[in-house]
């Protein structure tokens, strides 16, 4: 067996990428900066959207199974509407076309629960979701995902998968954990009593098994799977969680919502404000019930987290 890791530089895909080499896995790996990769690895670059065919026939030559993490996140403020269609959604149909017609094994495609739901939209989540996404992020990673299975589809394959992730942490991380993870390193009161959202996270280490579980489960794929650490968590235990890490007094504060949101509005925070009020669970019951074992101790990992991210600041 040997994988394809795309965006094996990334958050995610490094992770991915390490998991399987130890256990043992014969791995290409794509990245814009292959350099980065270090010796020892088959690097190689990665194509871009407007490659020749040849190119991406090149990338998949010789591989078994393609994992696919590349990707344009929505951390990236400056990026435009023609920059995540390009990474989204034209890369992946690009790559997954080439991956069906010569790689044998299975295409993982990773996603995000942004393809279904809004940050701020309350709601449980499974692998029947209707999708409705709310951001341009969340729109080009369903176009992405329709755009993997249907070139499997047309080439009469049925062993390509979409993992949508919720909010996935661990070194390195970004978006609204990073940031609350920096607000609860302060001494400053924050109002958590007017946080009531309870939200499924999931480990990075967790979606890189994930990956490993779908590549190598005996069964047949389903087309979407979702992961999450199990149970959810809530957001004032999350920022508790940091504080205690951090040898921070709790200094938690129970204002009322209805006074905390004008106020993130007017700082320019509202989004933030309301990502972080919503309740989005995540069920994963489709992955436990194929023998993936999810995270249980998700505050326990965000406080090693942040413990870890302190040490290193005082080296």
């Amino acid at each position: 067996m040997k994988v394809l890791v795309t965006g094996a530089t990334g958050f995610i895909g490094r992770l991915v990428a390490h998991h399987l080499r130890e256990a043992g896995v014969e791995l290409r790996l794509a990245s814009r900066h292959p350099e980065r990769l270090g010796s020892g690895n088959e690097a190689v670059l990665m194509p871009g959207f407007d490659a020749p065919a040849a190119a991406f026939l090149e990338l998949t030559r010789g591989v078994t199974h393609v994992v696919h993490c590349a990707g344009l996140n929505n951390d990236q403020g400056n990026a435009t509407e023609a920059d995540y269609r390009a990474a989204n959604v034209e890369l992946s149909a690009r790559l997954a076309h080439a991956a069906a017609t010569q790689a044998s094994g299975r295409f993982i495609h990773l996603s995000s629960i942004r393809a279904v739901i809004g940050a701020r939209v309350s709601a449980t989540i499974d692998e029947n979701t209707l999708p409705a996404p709310q951001c341009l992020y969340g729109r080009t990673k369903r176009e992405g995902e329709i755009k993997v299975l249907d070139a499997f589809a047309s080439h009469g394959r049925s062993d390509a998968a979409v993992l949508r992730l919720p909010p996935v942490y661990g070194s390195g991380m970004k978006g609204n954990l990073a940031t609350l993870m920096r607000l609860a390193d302060t001494a400053l009161p924050l109002p958590t009593g007017a946080l009531t959202g309870i939200r499924s996270l999931m480990s990075s280490e967790a979606a890189a098994r994930a990956v490993s579980h779908l590549l190598s489960h005996p069964g047949s794929l389903r087309p979407i799977y979702v992961g999450a650490d199990v149970p959810p968590v809530a957001v004032a235990a999350i920022i508790a969680a940091f504080r205690s890490a951090f040898g921070r007094p709790m200094r938690l504060m129970a204002v009322p919502a209805s006074l905390m949101r004008p106020a993130a509005a007017v700082l320019g925070r509202r989004a933030f404000w309301d990502g972080m009020t919503a309740t989005q669970i995540c069920d994963p019951a489709l992955l436990m019930s194929q023998g993936w074992a999810p995270e249980t101790g998700t505050l326990e990992r965000l406080a090693e987290l942040a413990r870890l991210s302190k040490s290193r600041l005082l080296v």
